[in-house]
């Protein structure tokens, strides 16, 4: 394999991220009449749709909070994220901290608080803008949201679960995936035994629980018991999913100086992305069925932007942490695949949904379910790994 220009690409990704990426969202997504962000964008910015989806405005404000944090104290950035939180929490609970799934432009309630989503979002935001502001308000949010998602841990969706009780309980890989990476984002915030005990337990369920060695993969749903559950959910896999949940596990295997984790992160990063690579039309595939029967999801062969922006990451994190070639071939692959399909070239930001073939979708850059946040923390992620790649490769 050719020798990669770590100092080029780290420039690369930096500059889309500076230039392109975060002038795109704070240009066009404030709502300067009402607070919070328009995530509903078209292909050149102008906004389609006015509601307004509580994780994703959560996961805005987590953005400029954690860039004004980590890069550079840019007054721009912090009034962004704090614009964004005052409107939240005006509006974007029940007055107890569960948090709305969606609400109208002016503030109204539109979808119940059925989603757990909006709880890990709004924890991650007003957990890092309480660091760039000191304001306590915002970290007593942060805390008391956070009790709450571990006291959902076993039914998150409460009284809105649909599924009839008793009898298929499945589990889900979801939380105790996200929470891998939240624990780390409050770190400030937690006593330091009860940060190690929430650690070890999402280790433990996505390392030991939802990864299955007979397998080599990792499933989305299991029996409440710990077994594999031979129907649609029980049969799901979403390749990107796992593959982000091993960068969070590699960022942990560091914070607990534990190599042997970060190994194991990174074998498994590789069989996932073996496994759900489209060797047809190239990119990875959303959903699959590990027994290879047709999914309940039909859009299981469309190629998403955060599949493939998280892959970025762990492979770069893979490769940084533990010098396995293999991770930074599947970077080089993952990476030119990339930057062909989902950058546009013509207007900034990128796309986020692709036919199989590889083909523009929607030409949407936000919407109900994309907004500013994996196409920036990746941009980001990238450009820092490639900076720490570079320097020790010198």
């Amino acid at each position: 394999m050719e020798k990669l220009d770590f100092k080029k690409l780290a420039e690369q990704y930096k500059t889309e991220l500076f230039e392109n990426v975060v002038p795109f969202w704070l240009n066009n997504s404030q709502d300067n009449d009402f607070g919070g962000y328009f995530t509903c964008l078209d292909r050149e910015g102008k906004v389609f749709d006015t509601d307004k989806f509580i994780w994703l405005q959560g996961r805005e404000v987590w953005l400029f909070s954690m860039l004004y944090n980590q890069v550079e104290k840019k007054q721009e950035w912090l009034d962004a994220a704090v614009q964004g939180a005052e409107f939240l929490k005006k509006y974007g609970h029940d007055g107890t901290l569960n948090w709305y799934f969606s609400l109208s432009r002016e503030g109204k309630p539109l979808i119940e608080p059925y989603n757990i989503f909006s709880y890990t979002f709004a924890t991650m935001a007003f957990g890092q803008l309480s660091k760039a502001t000191g304001n306590q308000e915002y970290a007593e949010i942060a805390k008391k949201t956070f009790d709450i998602i571990l006291s959902k841990t076993d039914n998150p969706k409460g009284h809105w679960n649909k599924a009839f009780p008793g009898t298929r309980n499945l589990k889900n890989f979801a939380l105790p995936m996200i929470l891998c990476n939240l624990a780390l984002e409050i770190e400030h915030l937690l006593d330091e035994d009860f940060l190690k005990q929430t650690i070890e337990t999402c280790i433990h369920e996505v390392m030991d629980v939802f990864y299955r060695p007979e397998l080599g993969l990792v499933v989305e749903n299991l029996n409440t018991d710990g077994t594999l559950s031979d129907t649609f959910d029980g049969r799901l896999l979403n390749p990107g999913h796992a593959i982000e949940a091993m960068w969070f596990i590699m960022d942990l295997g560091v914070r607990l100086n534990r190599p042997e984790l970060i190994t194991k992160a990174n074998e498994i990063a590789i069989q996932m992305i073996e496994y759900g690579w489209d060797e047809q039309y190239g990119g990875i595939f959303y959903f699959l069925d590990r027994l290879g029967h047709p999914t309940q999801q039909l859009e299981w062969d469309q190629k998403l932007w955060w599949v493939h922006i998280e892959t970025l990451i762990t492979m770069l994190k893979g490769y940084q942490l533990t010098g396995s070639e293999k991770s930074l071939e599947w970077f080089k692959k993952v990476h030119e695949y990339t930057w062909a399909h989902f950058k546009d070239a013509e207007h900034p930001e990128w796309f986020g949904y692709l036919n199989r073939r590889g083909e523009v979708l929607l030409p949407l850059k936000g919407g109900k379910w994309k907004g500013c946040f994996h196409v920036p923390r990746g941009l980001y992620q990238c450009w820092q790994t490639l900076e720490k790649i570079d320097k020790s490769e010198k």
